[in-house]
């Protein structure tokens, strides 16, 4: 698998950390040239910079999902300076929103819109700024990062469960319509996924992970390059034939 992916014009977008910058490193150890793309530049500078020192061709670009303008001017950016585009993993999310999105009830709509504005519509700009540079490649493939909330059903989180499901959606929208055209779109969607800021910052409770590993069925917790090997394989040739797909990356925490 050293050179799957060799020669692929790839973007990642929210890649500066956790998932993002597994992806970024499992892509150009498969041989991808990468557009490394973060709200916060200098966190993908970092990531770049550290694929470049190992031989990879990679660069850092600024874009703010929710902004058009930035998303077509990062996008166009990437697609110029890579000579075009062969696909993306469209990540990004603003986790702070997570933690005061609480139930129908007392939930603050400020925090409904800026989910949705993150997860959804800005997901939905990065397609539509993508889509045209895929098909005059004559196909890609377009990987979004989902989540396991937009099927199971919580007590709390409706604002992300309800993106979720929305991407979803938005994904199948993408499969059905240009499919023919040789465009591939599926979610991968992460169960509880300790990425090495988490682990560094102490942010989870041991008490919580022993709660979510107990959940699942499998000895571990996830981890960010489970998930990067999963985009890997929908971004390369391995992944041609699958297509508007739901893929649960979870331990066995979520059945379906």
């Amino acid at each position: 698998m050293a050179d799957r992916l060799a020669g692929k014009r790839l973007v990642v977008i929210g890649a500066g950390t956790g998932i993002g910058a597994a992806t970024v490193e499992r892509l150009c150890a498969e041989g991808a040239r990468v557009a490394v793309l973060d709200i916060n530049l200098p966190a993908a500078q970092a990531v770049a910079t550290r694929m470049a020192a190992n031989g990879h061709e990679a660069f850092a670009l600024a874009v703010d999902i929710v902004d058009e303008a930035s998303v077509n001017g990062a996008i166009a950016a990437a697609a110029e300076r890579l000579g075009g585009l062969d696909g993306a993993h469209v990540n990004a999310a603003d986790l702070r929103a997570i933690f005061a999105d609480s139930d129908a009830l007392a939930l603050d709509l400020a925090v409904f819109d800026r989910t949705i504005a993150v997860n959804l519509r800005g997901h939905l700009l990065c397609t539509r700024a993508m889509l045209p540079h895929l098909l005059a490649a004559g196909g890609g493939a377009i990987v979004y990062t989902s989540s396991g909330a937009g099927d199971s059903g919580e007590p709390e989180r409706p604002s992300y469960a309800a993106s979720k499901s929305g991407l979803n959606a938005l994904m199948r929208h993408v499969a059905s319509r240009w499919g023919k055209e040789g465009v591939t779109a599926n979610c991968i969607a992460p169960g509880f996924v300790m990425t090495p800021e988490m682990i560094a910052g102490g942010q989870v409770p041991p008490e919580w992970a022993d709660l979510c590993l107990a959940q699942t069925r499998s000895t571990r917790l996830g981890k960010a390059e489970d998930i990067a090997g999963v985009a890997a394989m929908l971004l390369s040739e391995d992944g041609r034939w699958i297509n508007g797909q739901v893929v649960h990356v979870n331990g066995g925490a979520l059945l379906n």
